[in-house]
């Protein structure tokens, strides 16, 4: 049968020989995406502030007070208010002053603070574990120049930021091989346990997954504080990090790999060899059925547990309805790692293991297509929680990364339905054509057990390598002898290829900033005229002769704090017009601010500026500009614009 079986053809030998150049090129792309996203964005988004951003005060506050779209973490070391020499000015005493759904925290400042432009950085830590920063300055009197440089690294970032994203995608991918390559072998195809290619896949799952959590664990201080690996060290903040959720978490998903350990124990020992040693009995079968049935509820609650731990502490935990939002991220989990896992199983078995049954290939399309199934519906309700609008599709990050993933996840399935194709293509006498081969290995065994002399160790090696060589070459035959096998081996090679970049995008997703998040932050951020001066156009009659003309007016940058003014009257024919006097007042109605009078200076004929025009917070603001003719002869005419 050796002899007379017909070589591998050049074409299937390169495409087994490239794989690992594949793999190369995906973990080369998703390090790719990585440096892409750049550090996580912010999660709770800054509401408001007082002062506000830009804001131009009459007296020292006796504090400063940040408002938060959610639940976030702080320290006496959070909020920092530094005077213009970088000075700090606050007292380090941090206000908790949330009520209800407002979160709302402070800090003191000293007493008797100059005039000049102060600057306010922050740093805390979303609900969602995730680190969010930022500063604004505000001024007392009158801004000034100011010495303070503020870090151009935002929390999350730098070399600890990408370290510790790298940890969370290699943990998202060991969960879905561990989790996914165990739901195979148990629901899918038993005599898998006992195969050394899905053993050294599962364990190494297990490994990953435990290596990236406890990488997790030690950079968390560092990540979430000053970005610098010394901090990895420190066992004060190993100790604070073990207090907050997200440390929590981390320890229980420890807990729960101990666990897993014990079920790999199980599941390729005892049950491997009962699958592998059965007498074909009724109660062989019953045996195996109920440690099936032990193993399949054990793995389903410690999966569901280490699942968990994502959800208790990441988006789901928070915003709104997180009681429905959990239970159904845990759902979402699992049914990613029974699909993706499972298929990175399938791969493996379909490459290594040359006599799978059909039977198991078919088992797993069914249970591919029920995660599919619930990884749409829990989707679906995961989308609306953090989108919130239309609009937060194509308009925020959260939402581009969305539709990039459910791109991928059409792809995927694409694919799926081609390897559902080679499935229902298969040769229905699978086993009976593998049957003499596995009868050869099993007499090849038998004959080597035979051999009583040892040989030395020289020679010992050299008939391993030549075993080891044969039994290659053995598998790759098999695989090769049927198209069917080998269409369905390059599909779901194809399959997995897709389901690295999917679980790298699907990574990202967790440390950008929510779709609702994200508007709520730009929306109080947006301004009516942005990036751009304040200029409109005002026609008046004073009612007198040549009492009619034109007044532009030009407020740039046209932003809360200074501004510089321009007034330009003109004529009904366009042309300069030198009147007696010019005069422009602000109001904001909202807050009872105003009327602020201002006398610009004539700067030639028909123009008059000023310089230094304090705008000191955002909103409607009404501007009036009174217009004299001659010495009876006096208009008003106004316009509101919105400044930011």
């Amino acid at each position: 049968m050796t002899a007379t079986a017909p070589a591998p053809s050049t074409a299937r030998t390169a495409a087994t020989a490239s794989l690992p150049r594949l793999l190369l090129v995906l973990a080369a792309l998703v390090a790719a995406l990585f440096t892409a996203a750049g550090p996580a964005a912010a999660h709770a988004a800054l509401t408001a502030s007082d002062p506000k951003d830009g804001a131009v005060v009459a007296t020292a506050p006796a504090q400063v007070t940040l408002s938060f779209s959610e639940a976030v973490a702080l320290n006496g070391d959070s909020i920092r208010v530094m005077d213009p020499q970088g000075k700090r000015v606050d007292t380090g005493e941090l206000r908790d002053m949330c009520s209800g759904s407002t979160i709302r925290y402070g800090t003191a400042l000293h007493t008797g603070l100059p005039n000049g432009t102060y600057t306010v950085a922050w740093q805390a830590v979303s609900a969602d574990s995730h680190p969010v920063s930022g500063a604004f300055t505000f001024s007392i009197g009158a801004p000034s120049a100011t010495n303070v440089s503020l870090p151009s690294q935002v929390a999350g970032g730098g070399p600890v930021g990408i370290a510790y994203n790298i940890a969370r995608y290699a943990a998202y991918g060991g969960f879905t091989v561990l989790v996914g390559g165990a739901a195979f072998i148990l629901g899918c195809w038993r005599r898998g346990a006992g195969e050394r290619p899905l053993q050294k896949l599962v364990l190494r799952a297990w490994v990953t997954l435990t290596a990236a959590t406890l990488a997790m664990l030690v950079l968390r201080n560092a990540y979430t504080g000053s970005g610098n690996f010394s901090d990895v060290f420190d066992l004060s903040g190993l100790k604070a990090v073990l207090a907050t959720k997200t440390g929590a978490s981390l320890v229980s998903r420890l807990l729960l790999l101990g666990a897993v350990a014990l079920f790999m124990a199980v599941l390729f020992g005892a049950f491997a060899r009962k699958v592998r040693g059965g007498d074909g009995s009724e109660e062989e079968a019953k045996d195996t059925s109920d440690l099936t049935f032990g193993l399949a509820i054990g793995g389903a609650v410690v999966s569901a547990g280490i699942a968990a731990t994502w959800s208790l502490s990441e988006h789901a935990s928070t915003g709104i309805q997180p009681g429905i939002a959990m239970p159904v991220d845990i759902v979402h989990l699992l049914a990613v790692a029974t699909w993706l896992g499972g298929l990175a199983a399938l791969l493996v078995a379909l490459h290594k293991v040359p006599d799978i049954e059909r039977e198991a290939i078919r088992r797993f399309s069914r249970v591919a297509f029920v995660s599919v199934l619930a990884l749409t519906a829990t989707g679906v309700f995961q989308s609306w929680r953090q989108l919130g609008s239309w609009s937060a599709l194509t308009g925020t990050e959260y939402g581009r990364y969305l539709l990039v993933k459910v791109g991928l996840v059409a792809v995927l399935i694409a694919i799926a339905s081609v390897s559902r194709k080679w499935t229902g293509r298969l040769a229905e006498s699978t086993v009976a054509r593998t049957a003499p081969v596995v009868a050869q290995r099993d007499v090849s065994r038998e004959t080597e057990a035979a051999v009583t002399v040892p040989p030395s160790a020289k020679r010992a090696a050299q008939l391993a390598r030549q075993r080891a060589a044969r039994e290659s070459a053995r598998e790759q035959r098999v695989r090769d002898a049927d198209p069917d096998r080998a269409g369905l081996r390059r599909s779901v090679l194809a399959e997995a290829g897709v389901a690295v970049v999917l679980l790298a995008v699907a990574t990202l997703l967790t440390g950008t900033e929510p779709g609702r998040a994200a508007e709520l932050e730009s929306g109080r951020a947006v301004t009516a005229v942005p990036n751009r001066a304040v200029k409109i156009t005002l026609p008046f009659d004073t009612g007198g002769p040549n009492g009619k003309g034109t007044v532009r007016i030009g407020l740039d940058p046209g932003r809360v704090g200074a501004n510089t003014l321009h007034v330009w009257v003109d004529s009904p024919d366009g042309q300069p017009f030198d009147i007696p006097e010019v005069k422009v007042a602000f109001t904001l109605p909202a807050k009872d601010i105003g009327p602020l009078p201002l006398a610009p200076d004539h700067a030639a004929p028909g123009h008059w500026s000023a310089s230094g025009v304090q705008l000191p917070l955002s909103g409607e603001w009404r501007i009036d500009v009174s217009v004299r003719t001659s010495d009876i002869d006096q208009t008003t005419v106004q316009k509101t614009v919105k400044i930011g």
